[in-house]
């Protein structure tokens, strides 16, 4: 029988890497469920709910871990708890992999098989274990709400006897996931939404969902994506011909949202000093880059500053603002992960190791670091 541990996850984190569905159908795989006593309760998962699943309610910390053969985390586990795990087990969760080398390489030498989520291939059969894509959807939503509440005055246009009330303007800055999803909910608020994005298959997708894209489309635009859907590098010239673009759209906006990322890298600068200080007072900039120093010049992470009226939201957890949600969605995305893991007639651990999901998600084993981009990194 697979034993899978689930413990609480630090004070700043409301989201929880199991569900009692996901309980259930663990359960019926033949796994022995230890979630810690309290672990989803930010999530409003109590325990007896995970007990009428099938799952059992460790009474400490220790008593979840030991003996576990798979330990299921939100965020990066601590030493101690993965030694505190069998031998060779594996630890699955959302390891910030290219963060704090030195306690990566630390947990690598406990021997644990370490997947970072992050790292899952972007493939058609990955879609359901896809972490990024379902906590980027709830951030877009939530960027959203928040900028709504933050902007003081209503998003959509009112025609009233006392006059006509105009719909704000929002700029989403990015169309990943959650850029997306913002586009989207702005435009249900009653929003006129623009956006832009350095790849130009993005533009169909900005006009099917209503907004208006923004960019200048020359021939190194059109040319300005690689056959595996990324963006290449622009020149110089056309960077300054963008920002200018930009500069000039953005101080009309009353909302803007900015979702562009890179993993293993600092956030690109979307939003100069001298853009933020030529918006109205009583607008709104919410950076979802903000974890890796923000798109905006004047984020500061985990805080809301306000610059000449403006005020910028640097959040570092917005999925966690929806834990509900996003625990469930992200405990989906692990039970169709364990799926290719757990032989169910067996009911025995059974990988192979040359499966491209696993090899794409694979970060250490045997004490260490085998995933290739790590080891350039560690180089």
């Amino acid at each position: 029988m697979v034993v899978i541990a689930v413990t609480a996850e630090p004070a700043n984190e409301t989201r929880v890497a199991i569900s009692p569905d996901t309980v259930k159908r663990l359960a019926n795989a033949g796994c022995n469920v230890k979630i810690e006593s309290g672990a989803g309760l930010r999530s409003r998962f109590a325990d007896d709910l995970y007990e009428a699943q099938g799952a059992h309610i460790a009474r400490t910390r220790e008593e979840a871990l030991s003996g576990a053969d798979i330990l299921l985390r939100v965020r990066r586990p601590s030493i101690e708890d993965v030694k505190a795990l069998k031998p060779g087990a594996f630890v699955v969760g959302m390891l910030d992999p290219y963060a704090d080398r030195a306690d990566l390489d630390a947990l690598a030498a406990t021997g644990a098989a370490l997947f970072a989520m992050e790292f899952m291939p972007r493939i058609s059969r990955a879609q359901s274990m896809d972490v990024l894509s379902s906590q980027a959807n709830l951030a877009g939503y939530k960027a959203v709400v928040n900028a709504a509440a933050m902007f003081e005055q209503a998003m959509p246009m009112m025609m009233t006897a006392a006059g006509t009330v105009p719909a704000a303007r929002v700029f989403v800055m990015g169309v990943g996931v959650a850029g997306l999803q913002a586009i989207a909910t702005a435009r249900r608020l009653g929003a006129v939404v623009t956006a832009t994005d350095v790849r130009p298959a993005t533009k169909e997708q900005v006009l099917s969902l209503g907004a208006k894209f923004i960019a200048v489309e020359d021939e190194e635009f059109r040319q300005a994506e690689t056959q595996a859907g990324y963006a290449k590098p622009m020149s110089a010239e056309y960077q300054k011909k963008q920002a200018e673009l930009i500069a000039s759209h953005i101080k009309t906006q009353d909302v803007v949202i900015t979702t562009a990322l890179i993993p293993g890298r600092a956030a690109p600068r979307l939003v100069t000093r001298e853009m933020v200080e030529s918006m109205k007072p009583g607008s709104v900039i919410v950076d979802l880059a903000a974890e890796r120093g923000g798109n905006c010049e004047l984020t500061k992470p985990g805080e809301v500053v306000e610059v000449n009226g403006v005020r910028i939201a640097g959040p570092i957890n917005l999925a966690g603002e929806v834990p509900v949600n996003a625990s469930n969605l992200y405990a989906r995305n692990l039970y169709a992960f364990l799926e290719l893991m757990i032989d169910k007639k067996e009911r025995a651990i059974k990988v192979d190791w040359d499966d491209e999901i696993i090899k794409g998600t694979l970060v250490a084993r045997d004490g260490k670091i085998v995933h290739p981009n790590l080891q350039q990194q560690g180089a």
